[in-house]
């Protein structure tokens, strides 16, 4: 059963401005997944989506380089964003790993309550 199985199905549009997505690559499913856990252990987000297999290219060190990625895309709000970038700068194996966030600026009152009510300042 899904976590939205008994939610209300009635669309609550809303303006918000005080949650992101962020993304995030990451070179294997493996270090995805170990970035995934530890984001969410720490409740530095609500969730995570792992897209495997994009094709990336890119500059590095004076070159045009391409390779296999992991995309992560990461739910969070504002006010636990500088913590999920430093926990993923800190984990991450990329020299310079792409830290990218985006204001989410409508969403679904419901799933957005469900966003905060998941990240925390504190373990549960």
């Amino acid at each position: 059963m899904s976590r939205f199985a008994r939610a209300d199905r009635r669309l609550s549009l809303i303006q918000a401005d005080t949650f992101r997505v962020v993304l995030v690559t990451a070179g294997s499913l493996r270090e995805a997944q170990r970035l995934a856990r530890i984001v969410l252990k720490e409740r530095l987000a609500a969730c995570v989506n792992l897209i495997p297999n994009i094709q990336s290219w890119y500059w590095w060190k004076d070159r045009v380089t391409s390779g296999k990625e992991v995309l992560l895309l990461i739910k969070t709000t504002r006010a636990r964003l500088n913590p999920l970038c430093q926990a993923l700068k800190s984990h991450h194996s990329y020299e310079v790993p792409e830290l990218i966030a985006l204001p989410i600026t409508h969403g679904d009152l419901a799933y957005l309550r469900w966003v905060e009510e998941n990240v925390t300042s504190s373990s549960r």
